[in-house]
This record gives C-alpha cells, sequence and structure tokens, in this order.
C-alpha cells in the first residue's frame, strides 16, 4: 500500500484576461488567475510570470512541496 500523502493529480484554475489602456495608444495584457480549490486570487502583467505564479498558488496552498523539502 502507497504510504505517500494522497494528493489531487490536477488543479483546476480559471485564467482571465483582459487589454488595459496604459498611456494614450498604449495598451498591455492583464491576467488573474485563481484557485478554485481555495479560491485564492493573484493577478499577473506578463506572460512569463504566469508558469512562476500558478506554482507559487500551489506552494502557498500546501498543494505542492517545496522541491528539495
Amino acid at each position: 500500500m502507497d504510504t505517500h500523502e494522497q494528493r489531487p493529480h490536477s488543479y483546476l484554475f480559471t485564467v482571465r484576461l483582459w487589454e488595459e489602456d496604459v498611456t494614450p495608444g498604449q495598451r498591455e495584457w492583464r491576467g488573474r488567475v485563481q484557485l478554485i480549490t481555495n479560491q485564492t486570487v493573484r493577478y499577473f502583467r506578463q506572460w512569463d510570470a504566469l508558469a512562476p505564479l500558478l506554482l507559487t498558488m500551489l506552494l502557498e496552498g500546501n498543494f505542492l512541496k517545496e522541491p528539495n523539502a
């Protein structure tokens, strides 16, 4: 029998994206991520921030363990 702590095999997030005027003639994409399991919400402004943000949300919610912990 497996003695490891049982964790879900998947996690459900919702991601909302929109464009926002930063200055006249300049628009920027913005985003909102919600982890459905515990209703945690975070915002981001750059695409390359999305994956690290998802990982951080899972770690903060104790859904994942820190690497090398």
